[in-house]
Parts: C-alpha cells; structure tokens; sequence
C-alpha cells in the first residue's frame, strides 16, 4: 500500500473503470460519493474553501518554456519559474530579443490561472543547456554554436532527431569530453520539480496549483505525432522518468512509469495525456495490439486506460472534437472550427499514414475525439475492456512560456520570435508550422474539492474535467435515471445531480427496471469576463451521443437542449463589435428519446457563446484596407475569421454490462 503523508480521513476513490455505488432506484453508477475529505500525499494545509460539491477552477496542462528545444530556437527565454508568475499575474517580456538578449514584447494574462503543469520536452533537457550554458563543455563545439543561431532548420534537425527507432542522442553533445547527458538531464529535471514545489500554494489560501510534470515528444512512426504530457501528482518522482530516448514507444512509456512510480511504495501518482492526434495520421488511436493474443490485447488495453484517463481535446495546433468528411459520419456544422487541416483531405481509412507532424499525408476518423470514443465502445464489446474511455481537458501547448494566455484579442502568437508579428502569424507556412490556422489555445475546467494537488488529481482520475476553447464557461453535466424536470429552478440542482446520478466523467449501468431512459442535466454560464472585455453570451447547450448499432456500425446524433443556434446573434468584423442577445444562463433537463437500454452509450455536452472575432481578424483590424503592411491572408477566403468559442465536457457513459 502506497504510504499517505498527513492522512486526513479515509475517502472513497474511484477506480479507472469505475467503482459502483446503490442509487435510489436501483441502478448502480460509477461515481465518487461528494465529500469534503481530500487525501494528501504530502505535507500541507487543508484549503479554507473546500466545498464537497466541488469548485471550479481553470488551469494549462500544455506548455513550454526556454527549456524546450525549439522554443529556445525561436528566443524563447521565459525561464520555468517566470512561467509560473506569468500564470498568478505579472507580466513577463516575450522574443524577439534585444541586443541585450532580453524580450521586448510585454505579455500579462488577462485574469490568474488556478494550477499549471509546465510540460517542458523531456528529450533534450541535458543537451540544451549543455550548448547554452557558457562553461559546459560542450558549449564551444561547432554543432552548439550552430544550435545558438536558432531559426526553424535547427528545429528540423533536432525534430527528425526523434523520428527515429533506435533512438540516438547527438553524438556531438553528448559524447563531448566531460559531458554526461544521463546525469545533466537528471539534474535539470530536479530543477524542473523544485520549481513546481516552489510555486505550489501548500498554505490554506490554495490560490495555486503546480504539477512537477513533461512533455514526451515522439513522432514515431512514420513522423506521425505521438506526443504525450506526463503529469506528477507531487514531488514524489522517478529520478529521470523516461524520454523517447529511453522509451521509444508509448507502451515502453507507460510500462516503466508503471514500474517506477505506480508500482512503488510510495506516494508516486501519475498519468498521461495524448495532444495532437490531429497530426497523428491515425497512429494514436487505432489499435495497435491486434497481433497479440486475446489476452494480451486485454491487457494492454487495460494499461493504456490505466495510465491515459485523458485527452487533450484543444490547442493552439488545433480542435480534436470531430472533423466533417469523413464516409458515413454525419455533417456537424459545428465541426469545423479551428481546425488545421483542409476540407479536402484523403481519408486514412482502416489503414494510418505518415508524415502528420509536417501537416501532411492522410486523416483518420480516429484522429478525432467522438469517433474515438465510438471505437471504444467497439473494443470493449470485443474485449471486455473500454482502452479509450477518455475525459477531456485542453491546453495553450504555448512555446512562450505564457500559460492560459488564451484571449483572441490579446494573442501575442505561440512560438517566440517566429510569429511575433500579424505578418508572420498570417503569413506563408514555415518549416515547421503553420501559423494561420493556429488559435490561442484551450483551457481545463476541473470540478475540484480544492485547489491542492491531491484534490485537482483526483478530479483529474474520475474524469470531471471539461475543455474550452479559451473562453471560462462554467459547466456542469450530471447523468441519472430520475431528475426531476423542474431540477434548473431547483436550488439543490447540483446536490441533486450528485445524490440521483453521475457528474461528466461518470458511468451509468442498467436499471433492474429497463422501462426508463436515461435523463441529463446540463447547465452552463457565460464567462463573465474583464473589464473592458466582458464575456459573450451564450447561444446554445447540445448533448452529443455517440453508440454502436446492432450491426456493429459507429453511429452519432446532435441533439440541441437548450438556447436556440438561430438567435440571430452576430459580429462586425470591422470592428468586433458584438450584437443581439444570448444567454447568461442556460439550463436543461433533458430525457434521451432514442434510447435503447441493451445498447452501450456516451453523451456530453457542448456549449456554443454568440460569434465573435478570432484573432486573424484582430490582427487585421490593426491594418486599412490601403495599408501595404496589411497581410495578405486578411483576405483568404479558407480562414475563419469569425469563430464561436465553448466548452465541451467529458463523457458520460451509459454500460449495460457494467
């Protein structure tokens, strides 16, 4: 049994797949029953506003700083611990750099962040600063020099670097005189924990979260992403937990944190989230282990829901929700925001492709969120085992070092000195990235006992987490079998949805009496915003299903609960001025028509705030129609320029079989 440092009192935990609990009519539901009792691993006080019906807070789990390779390329020079004060509020200097080496663009977020995982890539974290550190003995070789002038042909060398099996660190580094790489990166990721430690709020305000955590970056195979975030729950950390270096695949991955950190006895804690399938070419998500016996296949889907509860369903490279197009999927006019790839893509298939991380070669259905979750369902009816039953959190994936950044108005680009300007941000594809079709990035919603490490973890393990697009919609789904419809006016609504049913994240199992259907209770308010930029209405609250049909055929439906798309709401992208009326507040309880109780289901929620102008029509607003700087992309007729920021929630799955 793991050791527990200042035990408070014993909780009831939820296990990956779901612990059941007897609800008033005699259904099972897999949730935590609410309580204010948090279980800490490590030594601190108890928050002075824990609220067994939970908070909300907003975070970044996705984000860099001078520390990874590339954004040191771009003269990223944000140190990990100005990170962390950009996110509580002060303002920090971004690239270009001056003569002095010193940024010259302020950025300060418009409102503090709760928590903070800083996800550094973890390969290169001895060779960076090994080359720009002066007196290392590596510092004077030709490859370092070379390494200091930066610019997207360093990034290429460094990126096709970890494309490769086996892996091999560069000789000219790392095999200098002198120079150990083994024990520089341990030394650096000590530095990378004790960071962490000293921006984590242990003291009863809790007015900051931060996780010791990594970003492991592999486009193995096929120069396909596989990149993954590893967060820590606290300071209690391997000593160099693997890169791709060590492990060159995600199930080498998850198997050594396995054995270094869940498997000790200790108070290690952790988990994984994929980012980016969108450039994964179908390589993230279509299942890998069908050469290996029944069995194995079990197992190995049981390790990989084990260690990835999550997905990274929003950022800057792009929305991961769905994508139109694809045969037999539905049209989702919703579907096309923010996303990196043209309408008139080569469809993968059953097979995956290459060449993702270049914006290249073919899509997958399974690049995208709900056509992962429908595949889900079909393992666990093969296999007994749900491998892709996935929560949904969102990041900035910033190479800044400016986490939670994430206003349209307020975008100061996402990669140092090579999109600083509208010029660069709507200018011709680089090397390395295409500027504009990027966004700001997302934020995480958590439903949190407190802001503590160990509370925010757990919210993390049971999934009650939701994705925006930036904006700080507040939303709650719950599931049950008996909510009454008058639960919106109802002031007990969220003891309630608690007491008869599961929050998002949840699992509902079948009734001993199959004549009823399930019922959700979604609501949602609008971000409130700042002072001189309110918030936007909302416009509308949908339940997404998705199920897998007797003919074992994926199928999805839309259905629009609340608000109304219609609303005649609208921006004048002249000046961004907003007009017509939406909500502040909406609110639904509504009962699934359609429902079959022998057929396994998930359902979430999305919820759609009034148009407004992305910041590709921010940044050209700053220029007349005359002007010879104006970019030339202001007018491409591919961009969006108006967007509808929301929120998407976790899942909420109904299991038959549970």
């Amino acid at each position: 049994m793991r050791r527990q440092i200042h035990l408070i009192v014993v909780v009831f935990l939820i296990s990956v797949a779901g612990i059941g609990c007897n609800s008033s009519n005699s259904s099972t539901n897999s949730v935590t029953p609410v309580s204010e009792d948090v279980i800490y691993t490590q030594e601190r006080e108890k928050c002075g506003d824990a609220d067994k019906y939970r908070n909300l807070y907003f975070g970044d789990l996705h984000t860099h700083t001078q520390l990874s390779f590339d954004a040191y390329s771009y003269e990223v020079r944000t140190t990990t611990a100005q990170a962390y004060e950009f996110a509580r509020g002060k303002e920090i200097m971004l690239a270009p750099l001056d003569s002095e080496g010193n940024g010259t663009r302020p950025a300060k977020i418009s409102r503090p962040l709760d928590f903070v995982a800083m996800t550094d890539h973890q390969e290169y974290i001895a060779e960076i600063p090994l080359c720009t550190v002066p007196g290392t003995p590596a510092y004077d070789t030709k490859f370092c020099q070379d390494y200091r002038v930066g610019g997207e042909d360093v990034v290429v060398t460094f990126g096709l670097q970890i494309t490769n099996v086996p892996p091999v660190r560069f000789g000219e580094i790392c095999d200098t005189p002198g120079v150990d790489c083994y024990e520089t990166a341990k030394a650096v990721w000590a530095s990378i924990v004790q960071d962490a430690e000293d921006a984590d709020d242990k003291t009863s305000d809790c007015s900051f979260t931060a996780f010791p955590s990594y970003e492991y970056t592999t486009s193995y195979p096929n120069i396909a992403n596989n990149h993954r975030n590893v967060i820590f729950r606290n300071a209690d950390v391997p000593e160099l937990p693997p890169s791709f270096f060590e492990r060159p695949t995600e199930q080498g991955l998850w198997k050594e944190l396995k054995e270094t950190c869940l498997d000790q006895d200790n108070n290690c804690d952790t988990f994984v989230i994929p980012h980016n399938s969108n450039w994964s070419n179908g390589n993230m998500f279509v299942p890998d282990y069908m050469d290996l016996s029944i069995d194995e296949q079990v197992e190995a889907a049981s390790l990989r829901i084990q260690m990835e509860p999550l997905i990274e369903l929003h950022q800057h490279k792009g929305d991961m929700e769905a994508k139109n197009g694809f045969p037999g999927v539905p049209y989702d006019p919703l579907a096309d925001f923010e996303k990196i790839r043209e309408a008139d893509f080569v469809d993968c298939g059953v097979s995956t492709g290459a060449m993702g991380v270049a914006g290249s070669g073919c899509v997958s259905r399974y690049d995208f969120f709900r056509n992962i979750l429908k595949l889900g369902i079909s393992e666990q009816h093969r296999l007994g085992v749900n491998p892709y039953k996935l929560g949904v959190i969102a990041g900035t994936d910033s190479h800044n070092g400016n986490p939670g950044n994430t206003e349209e108005y307020n975008f100061k680009g996402c990669m140092g000195n090579a999109d600083d300007t509208p010029q660069k941000r709507l200018g011709p594809k680089i090397k390395t990235h295409n500027f504009r079709v990027y966004n700001p990035g997302g934020l995480t919603g958590v439903w949190s006992v407190e802001n503590s490490r160990d509370a925010l973890f757990e919210a993390f393990r049971r999934r009650e987490t939701y994705s925006t697009s930036g904006t700080r919609i507040s939303v709650r789904l719950f599931g049950g079998w008996d909510y009454p419809s008058t639960l919106c006016e109802d002031p007990d609504f969220v003891p309630t949805g608690y007491d008869k049913g599961v929050p998002m994240g949840g699992t509902l199992t079948a009734l001993q009496n199959n004549n009823a259907s399930p019922v959700f209770a979604v609501t949602a308010t609008k971000d409130p915003g700042v002072e001189g930029h309110p918030g936007t209405d909302l416009q509308l609250i949908q339940i997404i299903k998705g199920w897998i049909d007797a003919d074992g055929e994926e199928q999805e439906k839309i259905y629009d609960v609340a608000g109304d798309a219609n609303n005649g709401a609208s921006v004048d992208m002249s000046t961004c001025e907003i007009s017509g009326e939406g909500w502040e507040t909406l609110c639904a309880v509504w009962t699934d028509p359609d429902f079959d109780p022998a057929i396994s289901a998930f359902y979430y929620a999305r919820v759609v705030e009034n148009p407004t102008c992305s910041w590709r029509q921010y940044d050209c607003n700053e220029f007349s129609a005359d002007d010879p700087e104006r970019p030339d992309n202001c007018d491409a007729a591919d961009l969006n320029m108006e967007i509808q920021e929301r929120a998407v929630t976790s899942p909420i799955w109904y299991d038959p079989l549970q």
